[in-house]
């Protein structure tokens, strides 16, 4: 738990019990899903009859854990919902807020395109800044968002690189995705958080491209023509769905899709594709970048 967290009045730690509370919500307390998660858990638990040091001490984790939970201020664990689903006898109310709980870790401008993500199955990436999230390793995630302005508090910072982390599961996901990815060279150049970082994530880029349903094309810094001089952007086509474009720049964010703005997006990544080197080409040139680092 956190050295800060506020204990309830009369709730001493318990022994034996779990007392991390979760990450804070991205969202203000008093907002949102795991404010409605909470408020659904207080009721159930009342309606059992149970106090929150009882409950607790059956769920595994501390009274003044729960009482986060109840109120908004901490993010609960799947591993606690599961199980306080269980104890309440609560017929999978509780269970059936698991999915949308999860995604108040991200940031909220984020949220939309990671449950598009989830269901994609094209997942089109062009980068410009950074190394896309889906390829970095938890050391390049660390060294980005401490560099963020305002300076994010390490909560933040951990509840994001596990939330990263966790979307990687798309490459393990079964029918797999078909994604391509297309970086702008002076991004796999630039040492973010200094070079044996870099060297970690461009060897994870490595492994990461040499699966089957994953393509990776890096834009040469020296090429006199390149479509994307707009800036990054995602396109994420789900299953029976129309395609749409996802762009995104400070902290703000746009979902396109409208067909004719959409259409224009995939047109500039086909170009931007057939401009920068083949992938094969691409793999070549990061492992030659690697042996510079």
């Amino acid at each position: 738990m956190n050295s800060s967290e506020p204990k309830e009045q009369g709730e001493p730690a318990e022994q034996g019990v779990r007392d991390d509370a979760g990450p804070r919500p991205e969202d203000e307390p008093g907002s949102g899903v795991v404010t409605a998660f909470g408020r659904q858990l207080k009721l159930l638990r009342g309606r059992a009859g149970l106090e929150r040091p009882e409950f607790g001490k059956r769920v595994g984790y501390a009274g003044q854990s729960v009482a986060s939970f109840e109120q908004g201020r901490r993010i609960p664990p799947p591993r606690f919902i599961d199980r306080a689903d269980e104890v309440l006898d609560a017929g999978g109310v509780l269970k059936a807020l698991k999915e949308e709980v999860g995604r108040a870790q991200y940031p909220a401008f984020f949220r939309d395109a990671a449950r598009l993500e989830t269901e994609a199955v094209e997942l089109f990436l062009y980068a410009v800044q950074a190394i896309p999230g889906l390829l970095q390793t938890e050391e390049y995630m660390r060294a980005l968002l401490a560099m963020r302005r305002p300076l994010l508090d390490e909560d933040t910072i951990e509840m994001r690189v596990a939330a990263r982390s966790a979307r990687q599961e798309i490459f393990s996901r079964w029918p797999a995705p078909l994604i391509s990815f297309v970086i702008e060279e002076h991004v796999l150049r630039r040492p973010f958080g200094g070079k044996p970082v870099l060297r970690g994530v461009l060897e994870h880029a490595l492994l990461i491209g040499q699966k089957r349903n994953v393509e990776i094309q890096v834009m040469p810094t020296d090429r006199e023509d390149n479509a994307g001089v707009d800036g990054p952007f995602t396109l994420i086509t789900r299953k029976g769905s129309e395609q749409v474009a996802y762009l995104e720049v400070q902290g703000r964010s746009i979902l396109l899709s409208e067909r004719e703005e959409v259409r224009s997006v995939a047109a500039r990544y086909g170009i931007i594709r057939s401009q920068a080197l083949t992938p094969r080409e691409s793999l070549g040139f990061i492992e030659k970048l690697l042996g510079e680092v």
